[in-house]
């Protein structure tokens, strides 16, 4: 069965975006990118919510990318390669090659994708991640924590959720962002049902 892995970029204090919407702080570096690079080859489908897709939309357009590094041509490639599935209710149409637009999210849907995938997939986004985490579909995330605290915007991880993981790799970089690959070891738990039996 194909893993589904989170991956996604935060500030030091748990947020993907700052309380603006900004993310200019969280661009990596080309080691962190040649890095980033790597991890993803063994993705076959990315799922993305509509914000998350229209950003990473970016890495479609040919034109742009002839004035890129060869570090983000490459990851250019490897997106473009994938196939992706965008979850969104107003998306008129996908605006990318190799993409799937779906109205809802549905965990029996992605449970079945992972049975039949070849590759893995990764989900993008804090929000949509934060469904696929309550559904217990998420086998790994991937954290890449960046040397600035930003006080506050949208977080990595959903409130209200305990998740069980373990630690399986870890990488520091020159220019201060760590990498950190955590498996999920069990079922997530709402903070109702674990404030309940702490309670009883």
């Amino acid at each position: 069965m194909a893993k589904l892995i989170y991956s996604g970029i935060a500030s030091l204090d748990g947020y993907t975006v700052d309380a603006q919407g900004n993310f200019d702080w969280s661009a990596p570096d080309e080691q962190v990118h040649a890095f980033i690079n790597d991890r993803e080859r063994s993705v076959g489908t990315y799922l993305f919510g509509r914000r998350m897709y229209e950003v990473m939309s970016y890495w479609e357009s040919s034109d742009i990318l002839a004035d890129e590094s060869p570090i983000a041509r490459d990851f250019a490639q490897i997106w473009q390669a994938a196939n992706k599935v965008v979850y969104s209710t107003t998306l008129d149409r996908p605006i990318t090659a190799r993409t799937r637009l779906e109205r809802s999210f549905d965990p029996d849907t992605v449970r079945q994708l992972k049975e039949v995938s070849p590759s893995d997939l990764s989900i993008g986004g804090p929000e949509l991640a934060a469904q696929a985490l309550r559904a217990g579909l998420v086998d790994e995330c991937q954290l890449y924590l960046v040397p600035v605290a930003v006080g506050g915007g949208t977080p990595y991880l959903p409130a209200g959720l305990r998740v069980p993981l373990e630690l399986v790799q870890e990488r520091r970089f020159e220019g201060g962002t760590v990498f950190l690959q955590y498996r999920v070891t069990g079922q997530p738990v709402p903070e109702s049902d674990w404030k309940e039996s702490a309670d009883s």
